[in-house]
């Protein structure tokens, strides 16, 4: 017989739990996937690929932003986001 030990760690569980929160929506959860198969991309390109509205994906983008799960850089007038990594 084995014994299974499992160390429970309460802060990563509600990261984990936090993040999953904000995610829970077939919109961004399109966005988590497109930026994880590119590196960063435009609004304007975000919204071609899936096919929304500039003002809701903008929305999407900006509430996944001040969560920590997106980055965004300024080019001129385009906004590029990326998946943010933990360094």
């Amino acid at each position: 017989m084995t014994t299974v030990t499992y160390q429970i760690n309460k802060e990563k569980l509600e990261k984990a739990a936090y993040i999953l929160k904000t995610v829970a929506h077939p919109t961004r959860l399109a966005i988590v996937d497109l930026l994880s198969q590119n590196e960063k991309l435009s609004v304007n390109e975000i919204c071609e690929v899936l096919q929304c509205e500039q003002s809701l994906l903008s929305h999407h983008l900006i509430n996944m932003k001040l969560k920590g799960i997106l980055r965004s850089e300024k080019d001129g007038l385009n906004v590029f986001y990326s998946l943010k990594r933990k360094t």
